[in-house]
């Protein structure tokens, strides 16, 4: 249902998800359950989500508050100025990694820093298909890990498991990725150290943000540090969002000298900054409640729609054949992997294929005793990371339409979106970071 009517009849995700909890309520009706049973289910699914949902609103406040405290400008500001024609490809890698991060969007740091960095690498005669691939690892990474990012809070919340133990979990397999990322981008750039930069770009850039901003890292990277020192002392997520939003508003009165009745509006509802650059604007303009809606409503539906499938027993059905057969633990994160993918490719959308894959796989990973966070970031690894890289998904076609390269012409130079999964697989097979529930890991 889902991927006919978004792909064959063009019907919206969220009209789609109403009618598969029809058919799916029907069908557990037809099966004995009463109205408020399965209402119950569905309640009850959304109960356990509940954590998690509070972080999906505050994480529109944060990304608004960051973009009117001038955090994010001072990070692209000062990053640009880091650019050099042999180093070009790695550093412009951990850029859009940094930028994603502290936005938590992929979309975001492509469709500003990542049509910088194709027009800076052009008139470098580097190839197109080249930077679009390193724009698109960098970007994946911080929609990957940020504590900001939807994808990473849903597949948290899918799964059952805390965000910072999901992001925990995650670096096991994602940070030696990134590392030879890094170097293998570090690698192809040497042989393009001899071009020359044409500075045009960065200096329209860089110009327009200190016009427009008070740019002192000493201040304007305070919420940033805060988010992150908190986050690594495990205060929990939604005193740590809270406490920078509340630093970045004060910073963006006080210091950047904006309105105090605009910043507050800004977050339920940013709007398009004023600095002369349309995609800059665009980036500046991210951010409030009201832009998580689309998501979390998803999310909400989605949810529902999980626990009638898990609780009335629909799930446990579909897949006993298979999940039978998966007895090593590699062998269940690779058929997690590969789920996640042929989920983007049936659905088109990375967010139902996190949520289904966690409540499809959740029972096997309960089974062979593996904490919550080995499955929310297999699945992650097989639907975050994939979703860039096929051409009719609503990544794939945003990435081909801001970057003007085609996806199969920049998908074997996504070195880390696939050497992810290769790499999660090789260390599940050596026992490598398979963390255990921590009641069994204290037993």
């Amino acid at each position: 249902m889902i991927a006919g009517g978004l792909f064959g009849l063009g019907i919206s995700l969220h009209t789609l998800m109403f009618l598969c909890l029809l058919w799916v309520g029907l069908n557990a009706f037809s099966l004995g359950y009463g109205y408020a049973q399965i209402r119950e289910l569905m309640t009850r699914a959304l109960t356990r989500a509940m954590p998690a949902i509070y972080i999906f609103i505050l994480i529109g406040m944060v990304i608004a508050s960051f973009m009117h405290s001038g955090t994010i400008a001072t990070l692209i500001y000062y990053g640009l100025s880091w650019l050099n024609p042999s180093i070009f490809l790695a550093v412009g890698l951990l850029l859009c990694a940094l930028m994603s991060v502290a936005t938590g969007t992929s979309w975001g740091t492509v469709g500003t820093l990542g049509v910088v960095l194709m027009g800076v690498g052009a008139t470098m005669n580097i190839p197109l298909p080249l930077i679009a691939g390193m724009v698109v690892c960098g970007a994946t990474f911080g929609d990957k890990m940020s504590p900001i990012s939807d994808t990473t809070n849903l597949a948290a919340m899918s799964a059952g498991t805390d965000l910072y133990r999901h992001i925990y979990s995650m670096l096991f397999t994602t940070l030696p990725t990134f590392i030879l990322t890094f170097l293998i981008f570090l690698g192809i750039g040497f042989s393009y150290g001899e071009q020359h930069i044409n500075l045009a770009d960065v200096s329209a850039i860089q110009a327009a943000l200190a016009g427009h901003f008070s740019l002192a890292p000493v201040i304007t990277l305070l919420p940033l540090l805060v988010l992150a020192v908190m986050s690594i002392k495990k205060v929990p997520a939604e005193v740590t969002m809270s406490c920078s939003i509340v630093l970045a508003v004060l910073i963006a009165i006080f210091y950047q000298d904006s309105s105090t009745i605009s910043v507050l509006n800004a977050l339920w509802q940013n709007s398009p900054q004023n600095t002369g650059i349309a995609s800059l604007d665009a980036l500046l303009g991210r951010g409030g409640i009201s832009s998580m809606s689309w998501t979390l409503l998803l999310a909400l539906m989605a949810i529902a729609l999980g626990g009638i499938l898990h609780g009335a027993g629909f799930l446990t059905a579909l897949l006993a054949g298979i999940i039978k057969r998966v007895q090593r633990t590699a062998s269940l994160v690779a058929t997690t992997i590969v789920s996640g993918f042929l989920g983007n490719v049936a659905m088109g959308e990375a967010y139902i294929s996190i949520i289904l894959n966690c409540q499809l796989f959740k029972p096997k990973y309960q089974q062979q005793q593996l904490d919550p966070a080995v499955l929310s970031r297999s699945v992650e690894e097989g639907s975050t990371m994939t979703t860039g890289l096929i051409p009719w998904t609503t990544a794939g076609a945003f990435y081909t339409a801001t970057l003007g390269v085609e996806v199969l012409d920049f998908a074997p130079y996504a070195f880390f979106n696939y050497l992810n999964a290769v790499i999660a697989v090789a260390m599940a097979a050596l026992g490598i970071g398979l963390l255990k529930p921590k009641r069994l890991a204290g037993a």
